[in-house]
């Protein structure tokens, strides 16, 4: 291995050592919401506006080995693949996630997971607000160092200047650093090394093994995606599909 790989490995494991050092309360908590609402046969929706945190709310969503009760909100908007820096100008775009939030038709009985690597940009911001006003149970995941750390005048921000962690029911710190890149090569511009993707994919599948003890601690069978390339993949789904299509929309 490189020196720069073992940098690299070391940075990003000591990131999600942090976490796991740091937010075993904040996990178990959500962990306690998410396994209520799956055990009540109810979704829980993940949204991740923004760039790359889109890539969170796919993680957990027809994940082998994931539960069927995750629903993906993932609008084009913020998707890179509709643009990048169409992506960006729609993610600074004040009341935009409120428009999400309404076309998901989210109301009190559901919970909604709300993902960004660093949590100020104001379609999250919006997303977050508008369900609260509609009773949904929130949770954040992202970084309170990178939210904190943000110029309350910078353009990315909600014009409220509000940060995710401040505006959602629970919140799990992912403590991804300031500029999200942990490596500086000699020589180059930037540092390079993205972190957030590492340490919201870890966040989320912790949550979910954590969900999936308790659901297991209270004798709850709930079905789960096995891979389709998997044997028997296919037809260990099948047995389910009937019971979420329709419900999950991005099915």
């Amino acid at each position: 291995m490189s020196d720069l790989g073992r940098e690299y490995f070391a940075a990003t494991t000591g990131l999600m050592q942090q976490i796991l050092d740091t937010e075993p309360d904040a996990v178990a908590a959500v962990a306690d919401t998410l396994a209520d609402q799956i055990e009540a046969d109810r979704l829980v929706h993940v949204y991740g506006p923004g760039g790359h945190s889109n890539l969170a709310s796919q993680e957990v969503f027809f994940r082998a080995g994931g539960l069927m009760h995750v629903s993906a909100i993932l609008d084009e908007g913020t998707l890179l693949s509709s643009g990048a820096l169409r992506s960006m100008a729609i993610e600074r775009t004040p009341g935009y996630g409120r428009i999400v939030i309404d076309d998901a038709s989210l109301g009190a009985d559901d919970v909604l997971i709300l993902v960004n690597a660093y949590g100020i940009n104001a379609a999250l911001i919006d997303a977050a607000l508008r369900a609260r006003e509609l009773g949904v149970t929130t949770i954040g995941v992202s970084s309170r160092e990178h939210a904190d750390a943000t110029a309350p005048d910078h353009p990315a921000r909600h014009p409220s200047g509000k940060n995710l962690h401040e505006v959602v029911d629970l919140h799990v710190n992912t403590h991804v650093p300031i500029g999200d890149a942990l490596i500086q090569v000699e020589g180059a511009l930037e540092k390079s090394g993205a972190s957030s993707t590492f340490a919201n994919s870890f966040t989320l599948n912790w949550i979910m093994l954590e969900t999936l003890q308790r659901l297991a601690d209270r004798g709850v069978e709930v079905p789960m995606w096995r891979s389709g390339n998997a044997p028997g993949g296919d037809e260990a789904n099948q047995r389910f599909i009937a019971r979420f299509k329709g419900r999950v929309r991005c099915l």
